[in-house]
C-alpha cells in the first residue's frame, strides 16, 4: 500500500475482508484522520470507501486483458459521527466483474454504481458512498 496508495496507508487504512463478492476496509479514528470536530475527516472516509469498491475492480481487472477504470462519480451520505473503527464494506464484486466482462465483449464503456457502506464498532451506519465506476476495455 505504500508504493501504491500512500496516503492510504499513512491514513492506516486495512484491508479486513476480500473476496470476489465483497471487500471490507477499515480506518480508525487517530491523529491522522481527525478532524477539528473530533471525528474521523471525511476525505479519509472517502477513502477507505472507495478502496472497498476499487480493490475489488482491480481485481477483476487483472484476471483478462487491460481494462482502464476511473472513478467518474461520487455521492455521500453522512448520519452519524465518526469515531472508533468505522468497516467499509462493499458488496458490488458480481456487478463490477459483470460490467467489466461486458467491457471486454463489446470494446464498450460501461457504468458500474458501487455502494460502500460505513458502520461503527457498534453496527451502525455512519456513512454511505456511492461511487461510479468507469470501467473501458483497451484496445
Amino acid at each position: 500500500m505504500l508504493q501504491k496508495l500512500p496516503m492510504a496507508w499513512l491514513a492506516g487504512l486495512r484491508l479486513t475482508q476480500f473476496t470476489p463478492e465483497a471487500a471490507t476496509v477499515t480506518v480508525r479514528f487517530k491523529y491522522l484522520t481527525q478532524n477539528p470536530f473530533r471525528s474521523i475527516y471525511f476525505a479519509c472516509l472517502a477513502m477507505a470507501a472507495e478502496l472497498a469498491s476499487g480493490i475489488q475492480a482491480m481485481m477483476h481487472v487483472q484476471a483478462g486483458g487491460p481494462v482502464s477504470m476511473l472513478v467518474v462519480g461520487v455521492q455521500a451520505d453522512f448520519t452519524k459521527k465518526a469515531v472508533g473503527v468505522i468497516s467499509f464494506t462493499c458488496p458490488d464484486g458480481p456487478r463490477i466483474a459483470q460490467a467489466i466482462a461486458e467491457s471486454r465483449a463489446t470494446g464498450e464503456g460501461r457504468l458500474v454504481e458501487a455502494t460502500s457502506t460505513g458502520l461503527d464498532e457498534a453496527g451502525d451506519v455512519v456513512a454511505t458512498f456511492r461511487f461510479t465506476w468507469s470501467f473501458r476495455a483497451k484496445k
